[in-house]
């Protein structure tokens, strides 16, 4: 057995984790911008783009951390994540170290890499697929 072929045989484990450790991220991005708590006041209600982004965040970074309707939350943060890059960051220059919109290119492909694999494996959604499911994989 390669080296090759004792990483990919990790590949379900580590998926698991990269999902859980964005997941949690965007999820207290989207606690601190509706709530004002981790060092950063809280957005008003309504408040267009910022309140309806920290939404987003903070229901679609929960279903991400817990592997449920991964691609549809993944899809909609994703999205999410490219129209912030390009109407807040992209204006003030090309690359994200020069416009400070490092955070959501990142946040954008992170996202856009989960829609395409899934969850990976310490999902809820995989433990109700193997309960009810008997030999399926999650």
């Amino acid at each position: 057995m390669g080296a090759t072929d004792r990483l990919d045989r990790h590949q379900p484990l580590v998926l698991g984790l990269f999902r859980i450790v964005i997941g949690l991220s965007f999820t207290s991005e989207g606690a601190a911008t509706l709530f004002g708590v981790l060092d950063r006041d809280a957005t008003p209600a309504g408040d267009w783009p910022f309140w309806y982004a920290g939404v987003i965040e903070l229901v679609c970074g929960a279903l991400v951390l817990l592997g449920v309707l991964t691609r549809a939350a993944a899809f909609l943060s994703s999205g999410a994540m490219a129209f912030a890059y390009f109407t807040e960051h992209q204006p003030d220059g090309l690359f994200p170290l020069q416009n400070g919109g490092l955070s959501p290119a990142l946040f954008c492909w992170g996202f856009l890499l989960l829609v395409f694999f899934g969850p990976g494996s310490l999902s809820l959604s995989g433990v109700f697929r193997r309960d009810t499911a008997p030999g399926s994989r999650g």
